[in-house]
């Protein structure tokens, strides 16, 4: 739990529930009023977990949509995490325990779940405490939980309770500290002799974004119209002013000059965003990857160049010329609503998927937000108790806070518009999250088997699908994409390893897959600090899901059809690619054989 962030992700991904005997009720009818038994003993264990982790992270049972979170916030204190560890450590040997004596074997899978999450949280808070100085981004975070809060996507009644976060993030609220001063004890306590302090340049870019959060948590609190919130947005003006300072001060001293991990975490990572291959044979099957996507772009680039009068015809100069259709900022989302709909159509003219009965949500991102996540998102609905909350299609122009050397040009142009749609919007993202809130699964399945592999698996498995029904200049930017994804997983490790430096990873982004500056920072930034580890988790995953469809090909012959293949990953939801494809091999190929 160094980070808040990391607090966050650790109660959204795998946390979704709340703590009541009432709950428990409540939980099985998400699987449907005709919930198997199993399902029901199955969500028992769950809600025990949820329990217990709400104690600690409220704020991502209340993003999940457990309303009776709502306005609750972290635990800061001191002793936390000896709490945490010995909490989880009791919890872990009762599933153990129930693992030896149930029975039904989907429920012990969904128990192996459950005490696969504890193991990664218990070692990652241990390998934390052991090897790092803990500190927080804290205006970012705070930002995220609000924003959170104050969105389209979170019921009008529920929105109240951003000023009861507020107020308990600035100490405003009775018997409450402000957070900022919480996380600078922490911070000192931490110390110890050898642990890492923070990445220089993560300390360096947190401080310079403070203003931003500032403005962007004020914009929010006007937006929708909040009222008694200015006292405590004025003091957290004051508090992250100071916090900057301190930070400065104190932490930047102590920040390491190179952000290479110590392996034990790096590995850890790996495991937590499910790539579960020695991280050298997946460098050496990224770099064959690599190599065959590039000639790809090599064989496109001349049938553009002939398409648009261009005398130019290397790849290079194809892409600079692309660009160059800039989309203006004030027409970004109607160009995109247009880009849908067009995909929407041609995926029901070739029977790809089946497609929900209601359009897209999209809308175009605040500057805060930008800063703080630069590129094109998919924001998740609300999991538990949906009422009809979609995902979002958020779209951006840049990131507000880099300078002209920093600058992005790689979403804002109309050739980037139809694989960037198909991942985000639909077949991709949009659609997966809406088969997982309208599934009948077990909430271990629902709630704590969710990684990155499978979740962006899916979503560049959809660009692929999508990728021959695009114009030959769409065809050009996805195939850019998944250069990029491959470069990603080879990358991230060799850095992460010490086996190439930073400036050579970057000159492979820009020089070979052509992403501009801003983009091949915001990369870099994401494989040695942001995220290390997860950003292999997208070719690693479209991998094994192209590989599960061809097998399913080869098994099927002439009664394969896409459509019910596609509607079936679906509908398993997002569970570990191992899962699906178990799932696919004893239940699709069986049902779809000719006289079956």
């Amino acid at each position: 739990m160094k980070t808040f962030a990391a607090a966050i992700a650790l109660a959204t991904a795998p946390l979704a529930l709340s703590a009541s005997p009432a709950l428990a009720q409540a939980e099985v009818a998400v699987a449907g009023e005709a919930a198997p038994e199993w399902v029901q003993t199955s969500n028992a264990y769950t809600t025990q977990l949820i329990e217990f982790e709400a104690q600690f992270f409220p704020e991502g049972a209340s993003q999940s949509g457990y309303e009776q979170y709502d306005g609750q916030t972290f635990d800061l204190s001191l002793d936390r995490d000896e709490r945490y560890l010995a909490g989880a450590e009791a919890l872990r040997r009762q599933f153990v325990a129930a693992r030896e004596t149930e029975t039904n074997a989907n429920v012990k899978q969904d128990l192996a779940i459950l005490i696969d999450s504890l193991d990664r949280s218990i070692e990652s808070t241990r390998l934390n405490q052991r090897l790092l100085l803990e500190w927080s981004e804290v205006p970012q975070t705070i930002f995220y939980t609000i924003g959170s809060m104050l969105s389209d996507q979170t019921a009008e009644n529920r929105r109240a309770s951003a000023l009861t976060l507020l107020q308990r993030y600035t100490g405003m609220a009775e018997g409450t500290q402000p957070y900022t001063e919480l996380a600078k004890a922490r911070f000192e306590a931490s110390r110890g002799a050898d642990k890492l302090g923070p990445y220089a340049v993560e300390v360096e870019e947190s401080i310079a974004k403070i203003p931003t959060f500032v403005t962007g948590i004020r914009e929010l609190f006007e937006r929708y119209e909040i009222e008694g919130a200015e006292p405590a947005l004025t003091a957290l003006e004051t508090q992250f002013a100071d916090y900057g300072e301190w930070t400065r001060a104190t932490v930047l001293p102590t920040a390491r000059p190179e952000a290479r991990l110590p392996e034990e975490l790096y590995a850890l990572n790996l495991r937590n965003v499910g790539i579960d291959m020695e991280p050298r044979e997946a460098m050496a099957r990224a770099r064959r990857g690599f190599y065959e996507i590039r000639a790809q772009m090599e064989a496109l680039a001349p049938q553009i160049a002939e398409k648009n009068g261009w005398t130019e015809t290397d790849y290079a100069s194809v892409m600079r010329k692309l660009k160059e259709r800039t989309i203006p900022n004030d027409e970004i989302e109607d160009f995109y609503r247009g880009v849908n709909a067009q995909l929407e159509a041609k995926i029901r003219e070739n029977d790809i998927v089946s497609l929900p009965d209601y359009e897209l949500s999209m809308r175009l991102a605040s500057e805060a937000e930008s800063a703080a996540q630069p590129a094109p998102h998919m924001r998740p609905p609300r999991l538990i108790g949906n009422t009809g909350e979609q995902g979002t299609f958020v779209l951006t122009a840049g990131n507000p806070t880099a300078g002209p050397e920093d600058a992005y040009d790689d979403f804002n142009f109309a050739a980037a518009s139809w694989t960037l749609s198909a991942h985000e919007g639909r077949p991709g993202h949009e659609m997966q999250f809406a088969a997982l809130v309208e599934q009948g699964v077990s909430l271990a399945r629902l709630l704590y088997a969710f990684n990155s592999v499978n979740v962006e698996g899916w979503a560049l498995y959809a660009e692929a699908e999508m990728l021959p029904y695009e114009p030959i200049e769409g065809q050009f930017i996805a195939q850019q994409f998944r250069l990029l994804r491959a470069a990603r997983a080879f990358l991230d490790p060799m850095l992460n390893l010490g086996l190439i430096t930073r400036e050579e990873a970057g000159r492979i982004l820009r020089e070979e897959a052509l992403f501009s500056p801003g983009m091949v920072k915001q990369e870099l930034d994401r494989y040695t600090f942001r995220m290390p580890g997860q950003a292999g988790s997208y070719y690693y995953g479209y991998r094994k899901l192209i590989d599960l469809r061809i097998e399913t090909e080869i098994a099927l012959g002439e009664d394969f059809e896409e459509k019910a293949f596609n509607d079936f990953l679906l509908s398993q939801g997002i569970i570990p690619l191992e899962l699906m494809a178990q799932a696919v091999r004893e239940e699709f190929i069986p049902s779809q054989r000719s006289g079956q």
